[in-house]
């Protein structure tokens, strides 16, 4: 069955307190999985807010969504994940990139594939109690967690995509709110699984889409500052998928002009540099039916589970209202009902 997650980072606006409202209140509607944003110059920092969210809470899995082995070595990366599990053992899920809002703001670049693909499995040997290679010397880490957190490779592109197909427990699918997109995305995942001898099927599939619900243009308004940050991160693929092509010079436009300062703030400028068109691609926006449909088309791609971004700004109503849609998706009998996962 299809599970429901939430990504949400601790904004700079938001207190601790309110931050554990939205979830705790995530954990009793019976969400599987809270992502936490590790974004250090937009957002307050990520592994002190999953302290914070395994110790207030008691079912729902949490993890850092996504960190990357740019600005967080993987030791530290390990040793971190490896403390929370201890803090509320079973529900810790990592969450690993090549690097992106982290990462260029401070003139640092992505993690090259074949680099990164070696961090990712140092900390998975690191995470199981391993023994790892590193400046010439064999280390580990001081303890051993009850059990080696799943770790995840966000994945847009076919290289990052087969990186996680290869090495990871799951992918993050990254992308535009596009079936078609998606179908093509997971078959990259999966061949490249094959192709390394694992099952498939082993994988956990994590789709990220973002959601505004309503009537009339304003969920279209209300998600353009996300879509922004997705149009900007296509840009830098190396083929655009077919069907965003006539967007491109508008993609372009909204990358040159992309300012990290307000990433993923609701009055970020750049989002008004998006179409209403490119914005029903990208994310998932309009009424609750509209919504509906949308979710079920995307869910309907194979994916285990439909993380939705919370966008800020009202988010426990944000919340209430992705429950709502997702039930009565329970209700039409399209998709498994939202509950607790392993991950």
């Amino acid at each position: 069955m299809t599970e429901l997650g939430i990504s949400l980072g601790l904004s700079p606006r938001e207190s601790t307190s309110q931050f554990v409202r939205v979830l705790q209140t995530a954990e009793a509607l019976g969400i599987s999985t809270a992502w936490v944003l590790d974004s250090q110059l937009a957002m307050k920092d990520a592994y002190m807010a999953l302290a914070v969210a395994g110790r207030e809470t008691s079912t729902i899995n949490v993890g850092p969504g996504v960190t990357n082995l740019v600005t967080r070595h993987e030791s530290v990366v390990a040793n971190a994940m490896a403390t929370l599990e201890n803090l509320c053992p079973g529900r810790v899920v990592v969450g690993i990139g090549t690097g992106d809002s982290a990462v260029f703001p401070i003139g640092e670049r992505p993690m090259r594939l074949a680099e990164c693909e070696r961090g990712v499995l140092r900390l998975q040997r690191l995470l199981g109690g391993e023994a790892v290679e590193m400046g010439g010397r064999e280390h580990r880490l001081s303890f051993v967690p009850p059990r080696r957190p799943p770790v995840f490779f966000a994945a847009s592109q076919p290289g990052t995509l087969s990186l996680a197909g290869r090495v990871a427990d799951g992918v993050i699918v990254m992308g535009p709110s596009d079936p078609d997109t998606v179908r093509s995305q997971l078959a990259v995942v999966d061949r490249a699984a094959c192709d390394a001898g694992r099952d498939p099927a082993d994988l956990t599939r994590d789709l990220w889409v973002t959601m505004s619900v309503g009537d009339g243009v304003a969920p279209l308004r209300d998600v353009k500052s996300w879509c922004s940050a997705q149009a900007r991160w296509m840009m830098t693929w190396r083929t655009l998928p077919e069907r965003f092509a006539p967007y491109a010079r508008e993609m372009e436009r909204v990358a040159r002009e992309y300012d990290f300062g307000t990433h993923l703030s609701l009055r970020a400028g750049h989002g008004e540099l998006v179409s209403d068109d490119l914005a029903r691609l990208l994310a998932v926006a309009g009424t609750q039916e509209e919504c509906q449909t949308r979710l079920s088309q995307l869910a309907s791609t194979g994916v285990d589970r439909v993380t939705v971004s919370l966008l800020s700004g009202g988010r426990l109503r944000r919340l209430h209202e992705v429950v709502d849609v997702w039930r009565a998706l329970e209700s039409a009998a399209t998709v498994g009902p939202p509950g607790p996962g392993s991950g």
